[in-house]
């Protein structure tokens, strides 16, 4: 049996469909807000002040040994979408497991 698990993001602002997860950090604590693309403009444009004036800081972890990198959430297209749309191309995909990463580049270059 197959399972497939979607994941919804929610503005944490407004309660509606959210387009990206937003990082930030102020007082030494890191934050994130998950915000549809107008509420992550209006969260940009307020600290943007505040970044042209200050200085960047290189994100090094506890103990100052590794690097702390976060990663920007997207979502990912519906596996069935991508498998319909290769097909349509002619592109081989497998009916079922794991969609190649070429069919996937190929399918975000089209859309």
């Amino acid at each position: 049996m197959a399972q497939r698990v979607v994941v919804t993001l929610s503005d944490d602002i407004d309660g509606g469909d959210a387009a990206e997860t937003v990082s930030f950090a102020l007082d030494g604590k890191s934050y994130e807000i998950d915000l549809n693309q107008s509420n992550a403009k209006k969260l940009r444009k307020a600290l943007a002040p505040y970044m042209a004036a200050g200085r960047k800081r290189t994100n090094v972890g506890r103990r100052g040994k590794t690097p702390v990198s976060y990663r920007h959430t997207s979502l990912a297209p519906d596996p069935a979408a991508v498998r319909a749309w290769a097909r349509s191309h002619r592109m081989e995909v497998p009916a079922r497991g794991r969609i190649p990463k070429k069919v996937y580049e190929a399918f975000r270059e089209a859309s």
